[in-house]
């Protein structure tokens, strides 16, 4: 899932995320639309991607999410990968 055809482009928003800043604040899907170079309802189909496999979690208003990393999450899974699963 991470590493589809989209050419990375989910390895990179979630480095970027993990950037000062970012990972404090979190970033909205204009931010990532802006700074990936795509389209809002783009940025937002991966960071709805990121969200409902658990890599990334939401705050703000509904109407404006911010998304920030999961680092707990995103530790399990390597975790997983590195004992080979």
């Amino acid at each position: 899932m991470i590493r589809t055809p989209d050419g990375g482009t989910r390895l990179h928003i979630l480095a970027w995320l993990r950037e000062p800043g970012h990972a404090e604040h979190g970033a909205t899907a204009e931010a990532v639309a802006d700074r990936f170079g795509m389209t809002r309802p783009v940025a937002l189909t991966h960071l709805r991607l990121l969200t409902a496999v658990g890599l990334l979690r939401t705050g703000g208003a509904a109407e404006r999410p911010y998304y920030r990393r999961d680092e707990v999450r995103i530790a399990e899974v390597a975790r997983m990968f590195e004992k080979g699963w």
